[in-house]
């Protein structure tokens, strides 16, 4: 499947730069932000957002018709074959509003069993990450590329954590697994949403800890963190697919201990 997935991944990466053209205009630029959060909480979207997304959506339509694409705006579409893109127009909307750089558009391809591609694209600052299920994780910006590869870090003791909110935190189960996760980590930052992973892929993270993501916010970044040598699952060491809770560690011997932090409580 190496040539198909390629196939696909630069498909991606070509209709990712073309959500980046029509959301450019509106960064840095006052844009109208509508919260859909409500019981959720703040959860802001904006015109760059879905205008984004149809480009995506159009894009993938006329290449694969029978593919489904499941998106944050505009949901599922279902197609007659096991494909599924599945996207994020701009994942870290928060950051795009105030005018800050951990942004980007998140373009997985899922074929029925796991993301198989994924795609992280920042226009403004032209960088993307890529990577196909068994090939290799790469950074591209201007005709540069480089492989990436994740950092040994074994020990909790000498690990950068990053996540994105803790607040997101809010729960008895969810504060001690965010507790058993980073407690005794040489630093802990916030902020960030996909380019947590990013950074994690490139060897300048060691632990991602999140809960409450979608689908469209993490799939992308599996083949990533996978391709790269790390491990990325649910708190229970399963797929996070998904979404919900999830462990991402660029040491898979770090990840394996953190899961049984987590499950002591």
């Amino acid at each position: 499947m190496a040539a198909e997935y390629t196939e696909y991944l630069e498909f991606a990466c070509r209709v990712a730069a073309a959500a980046g053209a029509e959301i450019l205009p509106h960064f840095r630029e006052p844009i109208a932000v509508e919260d859909k959060g409500g019981g959720r909480g703040y959860d802001p979207v904006t015109e760059a957002d879905r205008a984004a997304e149809r480009v995506i959506r159009a894009e993938i339509a006329h290449a694969y018709p029978a593919h489904g694409i499941l998106g944050e705006e505009q949901g599922r579409a279902p197609g007659a074959s096991r494909w599924t893109w599945v996207i994020d127009p701009i994942d870290g909307t928060r950051s795009f509003i105030l005018g800050q750089l951990h942004w980007a558009t998140l373009i997985a391809l899922h074929d029925g069993r796991r993301p198989v591609v994924g795609v992280v694209h920042q226009p403004y600052v032209a960088e993307s990450f890529t990577a196909t299920a068994g090939g290799s994780a790469q950074w591209r910006r201007a005709g540069e590329q480089r492989t990436l590869r994740t950092r040994r870090c074994a020990r909790i003791e000498d690990a950068v954590v990053a996540t994105t909110d803790p607040r997101h935190f809010d729960a008895p189960r969810t504060i001690a697994a965010y507790g058993a996760a980073t407690a005794g980590a040489r630093l802990v930052r916030y902020g960030g949403d996909c380019y947590c992973y990013t950074q994690l892929a490139m060897g300048l993270v060691d632990i991602v800890v999140e809960t409450g993501l979608q689908p469209y916010d993490v799939q992308a970044l599996i083949p990533l963190i996978e391709s790269a040598g790390g491990a990325i699952t649910d708190w229970q060491g399963g797929p996070c697919d998904n979404g919900g809770d999830v462990l991402a560690c660029g040491d898979p011997a770090l990840h394996a201990t953190l899961l049984q932090r987590i499950a002591a409580g």
